[in-house]
């Protein structure tokens, strides 16, 4: 099954950039804020991936100052967090995750390694990966069922790391370069995408040894696509953004078939996918500077574009009622409230 459809803009959001500050002329039923993500002295900050720390604060990566970043949101405060280890030149981190044990794990490419971030007294932890895989470019992690952390690497590299014995496994990934975007299904699946491959694939987690990857690949329709991001929706259907073709396309493992619909405009490039608690997609396009939410069962986008040029928000993650992601190029962080 494949189905496409150029779809009309929805109403731009506007308003002056005061930091937190209600962005006005949003669409109905939306409420859209800016919080400043940088702290005197910190210089650029690159706000990055972002998730919730589960306490009504958001975690959010510094790439650019080498920091994981708690943004309060009832007050607008930033605590930044050093992630550099004794002796380290640079941290850039990239992903963000909350663990099962209520920590923020990141993949943290300045030192190539896994990080921990203690939600009460911000104690960092690294574990390095193997020399072997010095240049791994580290991208984002998510965990299984299990609590294990399983993570990518764009220069062709898939790892895993257990918590609680702290062993890491990692691998060359099948085709080499491109492992980007990762999620788990409700299922308990773990599946990535590959940016350079364009492909997606499902870690078999427990047919994976220490010596050996086991991967299945899925082809996607559409060739060379450039998928980035992946995220599950509530009945484990594979959302993945397709940075090449300017498509959002989704997979079902379950009968194996793909729906695929370009974003409006010209020339899109979907960078970031997030699938909220009601199945509502959200990405963000580069080129038309711009959040978007596609509504799957009317097959419509609405428009949220930035009221600063150069946003370039590369990921998004939120809560129920609030999708949320770190505008890089601007060094904000943006909450859409929705069902307001």
């Amino acid at each position: 099954m494949l189905r496409r459809h150029l779809l009309a803009l929805g109403t731009a959001a506007g308003g002056a950039p005061l930091l937190p500050r209600q962005a006005s002329a949003t669409p109905a039923g939306f409420r859209i804020t800016y919080f400043n993500a940088a702290t005197p002295g910190s210089g650029r900050v690159g706000s990055r991936d972002v998730t919730a720390a589960g306490d009504g604060t958001m975690w959010f990566c510094g790439q650019r100052n080498g920091t994981l970043n708690r943004l309060d949101p009832r007050t607008g405060t930033v605590h930044p967090i050093d992630l550099r280890a004794p002796g380290a030149e640079r941290a850039a981190p990239h992903g963000v995750v909350r663990g099962p044990d209520g920590a923020a794990w990141v993949t943290e490419g300045g030192q190539n390694a896994i990080a921990r971030v203690d939600p009460r007294d911000h104690r960092v932890q690294v574990w390095k990966l193997p020399e072997r895989f010095a240049n791994a470019n580290l991208n984002t992690g998510v965990f299984d069922h299990r609590g294990v952390f399983w993570f990518t690497g764009q220069n062709g590299v898939v790892g895993r790391f257990v918590p609680a014995t702290e062993r890491m496994d990692v691998w060359e990934a099948p085709r080499g370069r491109g492992p980007y975007g990762i999620t788990r299904t409700p299922q308990g699946t773990v599946w990535y995408v590959s940016l350079a491959g364009n492909h997606l694939a499902q870690i078999d987690i427990e047919a994976t040894t220490a010596q050996a990857l086991s991967v299945r690949i899925v082809e996607p329709p559409t060739p060379n696509q450039g998928a980035r991001r992946v995220w599950t929706d509530s009945r484990g259907r594979l959302w993945i953004s397709e940075w090449n073709s300017g498509n959002v396309s989704v997979f079902d493992p379950m009968t194996s078939r793909w729906g695929v619909w370009r974003l409006p405009g010209e020339r899109p490039r979907a960078y970031s996918v997030w699938v909220d608690p009601t199945d509502k997609v959200w990405l963000t396009d580069f080129p038309a500077n711009a959040i978007l939410r596609f509504d799957p069962m009317t097959e419509t986008f609405t428009a949220f574009p930035s009221d600063r040029a150069g946003a370039n928000v590369r990921q998004m993650d939120g809560i129920n009622g609030e999708a949320w992601g770190g505008e890089s190029g601007t060094d904000r962080i943006v909450r859409i409230e929705y069902g307001v």
